[in-house]
């Protein structure tokens, strides 16, 4: 995608060869800030705090923090030692274990003096992998956009998202905004409602950023505010992403997600999960047994903006002295969920309709 006409990924090697460099998405969308990442301790430093986020991109940061952290020590012990480290830092997003499991798979079976090549090499093809996997997301959910656009006779199709599931969250294209760009691309006529998604704003602070410099129109409004567009008729859609899909179609999504949910149920508005592969754990039965991320209370009792001198500031927002509890993501029953859109088509949010377009998971 790109930022002023720039074509960007979220993550890439730098030029030196084997340090890498992000888009740091803590200082967006009031600067563009690239940081060069060159131990595995920064890495994970970029994924705890957020200036990498979403799942998909914290796995491929996961992938090349392993890299590394192997370009230092390739032995058995320290690569087992530094994939659990990574794992610690965000526990709901399966892509992280996933992508390090990858990695262990990718250089462990090698001579230790050829495992840094071999490591760098997987993390570049995760990355390649997700861009892939995301351009065919949106191949498959823009039939979906298509779909309701002959219906409106030329009218704007109203698209509702929640957090940022876009490009930032990934390597390029984005889940939930795959489908939206390549919808737009194709010239269907759009609008996307652009929930703010606190405590963090990363859809005022990135999906907006995004939609803006693609040329998308867009809206920004309060999290609240989602079901009574719903009540009046203005949403033709819910696209939102997934940190974690449980095998029997239950999806955890930043905290919010579960309340847009029961609105689209309530309002009979379809309402649509955007997901890699790589976000399926086959190894969690239900959404119950997913893991929920308890972040740090100053992300709800502060926020940063800019003053009108352009300078960035970070302001308390909230009565001095009161606690605040942070919980980033909450768990969507599959049963309020209308199907998923991967990269291997859409499905129902169920155990057979994930099996359908996943045979290969089939036991017995």
């Amino acid at each position: 995608m790109k930022i002023e006409g720039k074509p960007y990924r979220t993550i890439w090697l730098a030029p030196d060869g084997w340090s890498v460099e992000i888009i740091d998405q803590t200082k967006l969308p009031h600067a563009l800030s690239i940081v060069r990442l060159a131990t595995v301790e920064a890495a994970a430093q970029a994924i705890l705090t957020m200036q990498v986020r979403g799942a998909p991109l914290i796995g491929a940061t996961a992938a090349y923090g392993m890299a590394l952290a192997i370009r230092d020590d390739a032995s058995d012990a320290a690569i087992e030692r530094v994939s659990a480290f990574l794992a610690a830092q965000r526990p709901t997003a399966i892509n992280l274990r996933w992508a390090l499991d990858e990695m262990r798979r990718a250089v462990l079976p090698l001579p230790v003096n050829a495992r840094a090549e071999a490591a760098y090499a997987r993390a570049a093809a995760i990355c390649d992998e997700d861009v892939e996997t995301c351009r065919l997301i949106g191949v498959h959910g823009r039939k979906l956009i298509e779909e309701i656009a002959a219906r409106k006779n030329g009218a704007p199709v109203n698209v509702l998202t929640h957090c940022n599931a876009g490009w930032l969250a990934c390597v390029d294209w984005g889940t939930a905004t795959s489908p939206i760009y390549q919808a737009h691309d194709a010239g269907v006529p759009l609008h996307v409602w652009v929930d703010e998604t606190r405590p963090r704003n990363q859809g005022a602070s990135l999906t907006a950023f995004e939609l803006g410099s693609h040329g998308i129109a867009h809206t920004i409004v309060v999290d609240n505010a989602g079901g009574h567009l719903m009540q009046h008729g203005d949403v033709d859609i819910v696209i939102v992403g997934t940190d974690r899909v449980a095998a029997n179609g239950d999806v955890a999504n930043k905290i919010g997600t579960y309340l847009k949910a029961l609105a689209a149920k309530d309002n009979a508005v379809p309402f649509y999960v955007a997901l890699p592969h790589s976000t399926i754990d086959w190894t969690v039965q239900d959404g119950a047994e997913i893991p929920i991320e308890e972040r740090h209370g100053d992300e709800v009792l502060k926020m940063p903006g800019r003053l009108p001198d352009g300078s960035v500031v970070t302001v308390e927002i909230a009565a001095p002295g009161s606690p605040a509890g942070n919980p980033a993501f909450d768990v969507t029953p599959a049963r309020l969920v209308t199907g998923f859109i991967t990269e291997r088509g859409v499905c129902a949010a169920s155990r057979e309709g994930l099996l359908s377009l996943y045979p290969e998971r089939r036991v017995g």
